[in-house]
């Protein structure tokens, strides 16, 4: 299927996840985690939660900044910013599962790059693969501000109770 033919993902709007939204991030959330990214990865990549529950999610990141020296979007910025939303997701979940305090913790992540990007900003949106009480897995699509997929990523996190 060429780009023509492929259904475009807005990226001013929240995708769909699995059939349903996820909501946008509540203050609450916002008000936990933004002390938590002060200094990290994700704020140097600029990476921004848009929405946010335990079944996935959507984030962005913006192209500039986040390039290799081709000037093309960096492969590791892109899996950066897809085991991000991902963790938070899984975060919530452990949560779920294991009450307050619990966490979570990647054990893998695959990606396939099929494209790439030079400006702009793309946007991940996360969906759920497998919600279990120990593993949660989610499946992350990587798209441009045109709606081009440009990489696909799963990641597999394991669920921790409090300690």
């Amino acid at each position: 299927m060429d780009d023509s033919q492929r259904p475009a993902t807005p990226s001013t709007d929240v995708p769909a996840l699995g059939g349903a939204s996820a909501p946008p991030v509540s203050d609450e959330l916002r008000t936990h985690f933004d002390p938590l990214l002060r200094g990290t990865l994700l704020e140097r990549c600029g990476i921004e939660v848009l929405t946010l529950d335990a079944g996935g999610g959507t984030a962005s990141m913006p192209v500039q900044g986040n390039t290799q020296p081709a000037g093309l979007l960096h492969g590791g910025a892109t899996i950066a910013l897809a085991e991000s939303i991902a963790s938070f997701a899984a975060i919530l979940r452990a949560r779920e599962v294991h009450g307050e305090g619990a966490q979570a913790v990647g054990t893998s992540v695959s990606t396939l790059h099929h494209r790439s990007a030079r400006s702009g900003s793309v946007i991940a949106t996360c969906s759920p693969l497998h919600l279990g009480r120990q593993v949660a897995n989610y499946l992350v699509d990587v798209h441009d501000e045109q709606g081009r997929l440009l990489s696909t990523v799963t990641v597999a996190t394991q669920l921790l109770p409090p300690r």
